[in-house]
């Protein structure tokens, strides 16, 4: 039964909502992953944790371990020029949020960003060790915390962050050569002991280009329902093509409804909070 004036749509969106708000015991690690570059993944880091911060009341942050100059930072209005490097060296003096909110830059969604060493030759060095300390760091004040990964899975940290993931997001192009890659990357964590991340794991399409696709996407959807949790496609929008600072308010109302979606599907594996995912350290 609908209320007086609420619609299908209206009803289907904020049952979305609810699933998106719900409560969390300790923190959730996303990880945000593709082999392939130019898919949008850090599109889809920074649209995922942007729905995530706007729509619920406690505090979301994206890390960007890409050691090949990430660009996650520069999706954000900058508020300072600290990395994680900054982070861990401040870690024996961090007692409070503020201490953390201070190396972090905001977005008008709330969500707060941790940016990449910009020296490649620091950035090569951040290892498995250094991400499970900023985890260890962020996940006493940040209850939802996403990584956006580079395309090198055999990177140091990339064990650290697939080890402390409880959800993996998978970003694929609506092409051939990019489902090949997913597919692969998919091959690869079940033959490196992660099949439970793979059965977890929430595939987006992500279409970078106007028009429609020439590849059959009921075919590549049911490819990979058949290996993961869901799939989701966000569909080709100007303001996410430009690369630059994202805004919510600025996207297609298609395209914010693809990304309500997305972290309604997410947030379905949200455990109890009495809490289904230990730590693993």
């Amino acid at each position: 039964m609908l209320g007086p004036g609420e619609s299908g749509d209206e009803s289907r969106r904020q049952d979305m909502v609810d699933r998106i708000r719900q409560p969390i015991g300790g923190d959730y690690r996303i990880a945000v992953l593709s082999l392939k570059g130019g898919v949008g993944k850090t599109t889809t880091t920074v649209g995922l944790g942007s729905t995530f911060a706007s729509l619920r009341g406690d505090c979301v942050i994206a890390v960007d371990a890409n050691p090949d100059f990430g660009t996650l930072a520069q999706r954000v209005p900058q508020q300072t020029h600290s990395t994680v490097r900054d982070l861990l060296a401040a870690a024996p003096r961090i007692e409070r949020y503020s201490d953390v909110r201070a190396h972090t830059s905001q977005a008008s969604s709330r969500l707060e960003v941790l940016a990449s060493e910009r020296d490649p030759a620091v950035s090569e060095a951040f290892s498995e060790s250094d991400y499970r300390q900023v985890i260890e760091i962020l996940q006493v004040y940040y209850n939802i915390i996403l990584t956006d990964c580079g395309t090198g899975i055999m990177h140091s940290a990339m064990r650290g962050v697939l080890d402390l993931a409880n959800a993996l997001v998978l970003v694929s192009s609506p092409a051939i050569d990019g489902a090949r890659s997913a597919a692969a990357t998919l091959d690869w964590l079940e033959h490196h002991g992660f099949d439970e991340l793979v059965a977890r794991t929430v595939v987006v399409i992500s279409s970078a280009r106007p028009g429609a696709s020439n590849i059959d996407m009921d075919a590549l959807t049911g490819h990979f329902l058949a290996r993961c949790r869901a799939v989701q496609v966000v569909p080709f929008d100007e303001h996410l093509a430009e690369g630059a600072e994202l805004d919510l308010e600025a996207m297609r109302p298609a395209t914010r409804r693809a990304f309500v979606e997305l972290a309604a599907m997410v947030a379905d594996d949200f455990p109890p909070v009495s809490g289904r995912h230990a730590v693993r350290w």
